[in-house]
C-alpha cells in the first residue's frame, strides 16, 4: 500500500514542491520515495513495501519511457494478466510487480484496461507523448482518490492534506458539504468539505488534457437474483469463493495478520485465511468490552490474539490526530477504535485483512430487516401516515415515534444510507446558515431510481454500496490503516465475491429475524453456530455515556463555544442538546458527536493551519 500525489504546472519548482507533497503523506509509504518531474506534471509516490520489495518501485516506466505510473493498492489478477500480455508480446523488465501490468495493460487495452482489474487501485498514468494523465479508482472505491480543479490549477492525491502543500492550492471551506455531513455523519457524494476538492467516484476513470478533465463511469453494481437455487447450493458457492478471495487477497512478501471483532465477519475471514496473529481492541470499560470473544475464538482456531483495552483518556487525546488523517471529518465513534487496532497491528504485520463488505454485499444490516416488520403498517393510505409522521416527529422521543416518522414517507424519500442522522427541521434549527435544497435525497434519490421495481432491501443495498460503504466504511478502513503504515485488504470486496452475491435471491440474505442469511449458513461449515448467529452489534464505543460524564462533556462545551462554532451553529441549541443529554432527558449523543467531530477536525484544518 502506498501513498501518491501530483499535479500539472510549468513552476520551475516542481520538484520542492511535490517534495514538500509527498512529506505530507509519509505515513503511508515510510519504506521509500520517489517522483518524477518534466515540463507539464509533477508525479510523487510514498512507498510501503508488500510485494516485490527490490523491484517494484515508483514511479515505474514502460519499455521506451513514454509512460509513467504511481499506483496505489493491489492487483490481485496481476499475474493472470501479465501471461495475457507477455502473450501479446510485452516485456516486462520486473519479476513480479502488479505496477508493471498497469503500464503494459494501458498500451495494450487503453481505458478499457480498468475493468479487466481484479483488485484495489488509485492510480495515474502520465502519457508524455500525448500530454495526458489517465487516472482510475477502483470498482468498490476502495482506494481513496481526491483531485482539486481550478482554473489552471490540477492535483491529485490520495489524501487532500498534500494539497495543502501546494502553493496553487486555494484552501476555502464548503458549507454545502456540513448540510450534508450533519444527516449522514461522513462527507458524501463527490464533493468535499473543500471547494474545488473532488473524489474520483468508485468505479470512474479521469483524464486531464490540456487543462481539460473528463470523468466517466467505467462499471456499476447491479443485482440480478437466481431465484433457481437452493440455500445448501448458495452455502457451497459463498464458501468456495471467500476461500478463493482470501487466497488471493494473502499473497505479499511480508506477513499477513487479520483483525477479529465478536462478529461473524471477521471470525470468517481469520478463519478462512489461517494466519498466525489475530488483532482486537476493546475498552477499559468492562460493559463495553467484547474482546474475550474474540480471545475465545482465536483459541479455537488456534491462532495468537493480540487484544488491546483502549481507555476514555486515550481515546479522547487522539481525537484530533484521528479527524487529521480523516482528511474530512467522520463521526463514526468506531473510527477512533479503529485507529488503535491498527497501531497495534502495526507494531507486528505490514498487512491485514478485515471483513469490510460483507453487510452490503450479502444483506447484513438490521435496518434490512425492516420491510418484513409491521409490513401491515405500508398499506395505510399515505396522506394519513404522512399526518401520523408529522405530529410524532414533534412529540418528546418514546420507544416507537421513530418508527412512525420513518415509515410516513416512502423508502425511496427517506432511505439515505445506514445511518439518518438529522433532519432538516433539526439542521435549521442547529445551523446559522442554513442553505435550501441542499438534501440528502439529492444523493440518495438518483440511486434509487436505478433500482426502480426490485425490493426493498436490494434498493438499501445498492444504495449503501456506493453512499455509506464508500463515504463512512471504506474511508475509516484506509485512512485508519494508512495512519499507522499498515495495509489493509478486504476480501469480502472482490468482483468475484460480488458477481455471486449479486445473484443471491432476498429470502436468503435477510428476513424479519435475520440478516446475512446465506452467508452466515457458509460460514457455520468452518466456525462455531454460536459466532456465526450472533446479532450485529456494530462496534460497542461507550460515548453515549461518556458524554453523561461532567468530564468530557465540558470537553464538548468548550468546543461548543468557540468561534468556529459562533460560525456555523447557534450555540445556544448546541448546549440544549448537551444540556438534555446530561440529565437524561433525551439521547443526543450522536447528534452532538456529529457537531463535535465537525468541529475537531475543523480546527485541524482551518484554525491550526
Amino acid at each position: 500500500m502506498c501513498g501518491i500525489t501530483g499535479f500539472t504546472s510549468k513552476r520551475a519548482d516542481k520538484a520542492e514542491i511535490l517534495t514538500a507533497m509527498m512529506d505530507a503523506i509519509a505515513h503511508r509509504g515510510p519504506d521509500g520515495a520517489g517522483q518524477y518531474t518534466d515540463e507539464q506534471v509533477a508525479l510523487g509516490h510514498r512507498r510501503l513495501s508488500i510485494l516485490d520489495l527490490e523491484g517494484g518501485k515508483q514511479p515505474m516506466f514502460n519499455e521506451d519511457g513514454r509512460l509513467v505510473v504511481v499506483f496505489n493498492g493491489e492487483i490481485y489478477n496481476f499475474q493472470a494478466l501479465r501471461t495475457e500480455l507477455q502473450a501479446a508480446g510485452h516485456t516486462f523488465a520486473t519479476d513480479h510487480s502488479d505496477t508493471e501490468v498497469l503500464l503494459h495493460g494501458y498500451e495494450e487495452w487503453g481505458r478499457e484496461m480498468v475493468t479487466r482489474l481484479r483488485g484495489m487501485f488509485a492510480f495515474a498514468i502520465w502519457d508524455k507523448a500525448e500530454g495526458k494523465l489517465f487516472c482510475a479508482r477502483d470498482h468498490f472505491g476502495i482506494k481513496p482518490f481526491y483531485y482539486y480543479h481550478k482554473g489552471d490549477s490540477f492535483m491529485f492525491g490520495s489524501e487532500i492534506k498534500s494539497f495543502l502543500e501546494n502553493p496553487e492550492f486555494d484552501k476555502r471551506f464548503n458549507p454545502a458539504q456540513l448540510q450534508l455531513y450533519l444527516s449522514f455523519q461522513y462527507s458524501p457524494g463527490e464533493d468535499t468539505f473543500f471547494q474545488n476538492v473532488k473524489k474520483l467516484l468508485p468505479a470512474h476513470w479521469l483524464e486531464w488534457q490540456d487543462g481539460k478533465v473528463t470523468v466517466q463511469r467505467y462499471w456499476s453494481p447491479s443485482f440480478d437474483a437466481d431465484e433457481t437455487r437452493t440455500l445448501e447450493d448458495w452455502e457451497t458457492d459463498i464458501e468456495a469463493a471467500m476461500k478463493e478471495s482470501v487466497a488471493a487477497h494473502k499473497i505479499a512478501d511480508v506477513e499477513v495478520g487479520s483483525f477479529l471483532s465478536s462478529g461473524v465477519d471477521s471470525s470468517y475471514m481469520a478463519c478462512l485465511a489461517h494466519v498466525d496473529k489475530t488483532f482486537t481492541v476493546g475498552f477499559a470499560e468492562a460493559r463495553y468490552d467484547e474482546t474475550h470473544y474474540a480471545q475465545d475464538f482465536s483459541k479455537h482456531i488456534g491462532v495468537k490474539n493480540f487484544a488491546y483495552r483502549i481507555t476514555p483518556e486515550e481515546y479522547w487525546a487522539n481525537l484530533p490526530k484521528i479527524q487529521y488523517h480523516m482528511d474530512e471529518p467522520l463521526a463514526d465513534a468506531a473510527s477512533a477504535a479503529l485507529y488503535f487496532v491498527n497501531r497495534e497491528a502495526a507494531k507486528q504485520v505490514k498487512v491485514c485483512l478485515s471483513g469490510e463488505g460483507a453487510d452490503e454485499f450479502f444483506g447484513g444490516y438490521n435496518i434490512y430487516k425492516e420491510p418484513f416488520t409491521v409490513s401491515w403498517y405500508d398499506h395505510v393510505p399515505l396522506p394519513i401516515r404522512r399526518a401520523v409522521g408529522a405530529v410524532a416527529e414533534k412529540l418528546p422521543p418514546v420507544r416507537g415515534l421513530n418508527f412512525l416518522v420513518r415509515r410516513s414517507r416512502p423508502l425511496g424519500e427517506r432511505y439515505i444510507g445506514n445511518t439518518d442522522l438529522m433532519g432538516e427541521r433539526r439542521k435549521k434549527q442547529l445551523l446559522r446558515h442554513y442553505i435550501p435544497g441542499v438534501l440528502p435525497t439529492g444523493l440518495s434519490r438518483p440511486l434509487f431510481d436505478k433500482t426502480k421495481g426490485q425490493d426493498p432491501v436490494t434498493r438499501m443495498q445498492f444504495t449503501d454500496l456506493q453512499l455509506w460503504m464508500v463515504g463512512d466504511i471504506l474511508l475509516k478502513a484506509d485512512k485508519m490503516s494508512m495512519a499507522n503504515s499498515l495495509e489493509l485488504r478486504v476480501p469480502f470486496l472482490d468482483r468475484k465475491v460480488f458477481e455471486l452475491a449479486r445473484r443471491i435471491p432476498v429470502r436468503f440474505r435477510a428476513d424479519a429475524h435475520n440478516t446475512k442469511i446465506a452467508m452466515r449458513r457458509a460460514a457455520q461449515r468452518s466456525i462455531p453456530p454460536q459466532t456465526a448467529d450472533k446479532k450485529k452489534l456494530g462496534f460497542p464505543v461507550p460515548v453515549r455515556a461518556w458524554l453523561r460524564d461532567e468530564k468530557y462533556a465540558a470537553v464538548v462545551r468548550e468546543a461548543f463555544h468557540t468561534e468556529a462554532a459562533r460560525q456555523f451553529f447557534h450555540t445556544e441549541a448546541l448546549d440544549k442538546m448537551l444540556d438534555q443529554h446530561l440529565s437524561g432527558k433525551r439521547d443526543n449523543w450522536r447528534q452532538i458527536w456529529c457537531v463535535f467531530v465537525f468541529l475537531v477536525w475543523y480546527n485541524e484544518y482551518f484554525v491550526k493551519r
